[in-house]
């Protein structure tokens, strides 16, 4: 991938467009709804959309005085437990009253009258989401300094006990592993389209090979550089974004999802595999990782093999869940078609990584 590919990837993905039809809003009545919901609030309103996101779509209010953030369960139909806004809202309500950085949280709107969907509203943070992890353009020390403030992130995320701030109950303790396999074997299956036997052979291997089951933590479940908020000018995490995915359960998930990067080929946006990432001056998986375990208390994981492939598979179906969602004309992204091609190269890729881990 060229310099100009990659600073493609940031225009590309970044800042907001005019509202697909197919995810208009009511304004009218959106504007009585924050008048009556959102302190504060005072308008008139401008809706936009951000370009980027495949799942729930998400826009930008603006007013004279402050901007918003809107996230919606997509219009049509969805499969079963997907995109939760209301378990956003209640993750990042807890853990902004911690500090932790995410956008402070407005107000829920679970009433599907109002917008078409449930939804809710939150402030929008200003600063820089980065979407190309080689990070054209920077001096090496710029790029370590992101990708420490990254994990350390991660850490402090994991370092929360979950029943002291309130969310004992947003998961189900224990069994993690075996349950997220089980949930994104069966997306997979509701939304398969043509046979792919790296699909079929995972799901016969990874719930006969589960992982001892870890420290119970809220678990971000899509924690990566381009769903964080980056200060302007500094190596400081401002916001963590898309909490759709979470829940309680085995930090190493996470953290193991952060590490694919690594081993994902570098001519893919979200890949470093095959750049010299000393000279790029980004650390590495060993230096990650023992940074990772000194700050958030916990081991790092010994079985790397095994937890690439979960999440490699856990991506494939996340992807052919997109590609459902094209062939029933709900996808909410343009890159929706292209996210549904990866789905037989992530099988591959984390077939791969089963051998390696004994399949």
């Amino acid at each position: 991938m060229t310099d100009a590919s990659q600073i493609d990837a940031q225009s590309t993905f970044s800042g907001t467009r005019e509202v697909d039809p197919r995810h208009a809003l009511d304004a009218a009545a959106l504007d009585a709804w924050m008048g009556a919901n959102v302190e504060g609030y005072a308008g008139p309103l401008t809706i936009r959309q951000f370009k980027g996101g495949q799942s729930n779509p998400t826009y930008e209010l603006t007013t004279p005085g402050r901007t918003y953030v809107l996230r919606r369960k997509p219009p049509g139909v969805l499969l079963a437990s997907a995109h939760a806004v209301d378990r956003e809202f209640t993750v990042i309500s807890a853990l902004h009253a911690q500090g932790f950085p995410v956008a402070r949280p407005y107000a829920l709107c679970a009433d599907d009258a109002v917008v078409g969907s449930m939804f809710y509203v939150m402030e929008k943070v200003e600063g820089r989401v980065l979407w190309d992890l080689k990070l054209p353009g920077m001096a090496p020390a710029e790029r370590r300094a992101i990708y420490e403030a990254q994990v350390d992130t991660l850490a402090a995320l994991h370092a929360f006990d979950p029943a002291a701030i309130g969310l004992e109950a947003y998961g189900k303790p224990g069994n993690y592993f075996e349950r997220q396999v089980g949930r994104w074997t069966k997306q997979y299956r509701a939304s398969e389209i043509d046979p792919i036997p790296s699909m079929d052979r995972l799901i016969d291997f990874l719930p006969a090979t589960l992982p001892p089951q870890g420290p119970t933590r809220i678990v971000h479940g899509d924690f990566r550089l381009d769903n964080l908020i980056l200060a302007p000018d500094a190596a400081e995490v401002r916001a963590v974004l898309d909490w759709e995915l979470s829940t309680l359960g085995d930090p190493m998930a996470d953290f193991s999802y952060l590490l694919i990067a690594w081993v994902i080929p570098a001519t893919q946006r979200n890949g470093l595999a095959g750049v010299d990432i000393a000279a790029l001056g980004i650390p590495s998986i060993e230096e990650t990782a023992a940074r990772y375990a000194e700050r958030a208390g916990i081991a790092p994981p010994t079985n790397l093999d095994w937890l690439f492939a979960y999440n490699l598979f856990r991506l494939a179906a996340i992807c052919q869940g997109i590609a459902g969602r094209v062939r029933d004309g709900t996808a909410a992204s343009a890159h929706a078609k292209s996210m549904a091609a990866q789905v037989p190269l992530l099988a591959e890729a984390a077939w791969s990584f089963a051998r390696k881990a004994g399949a």
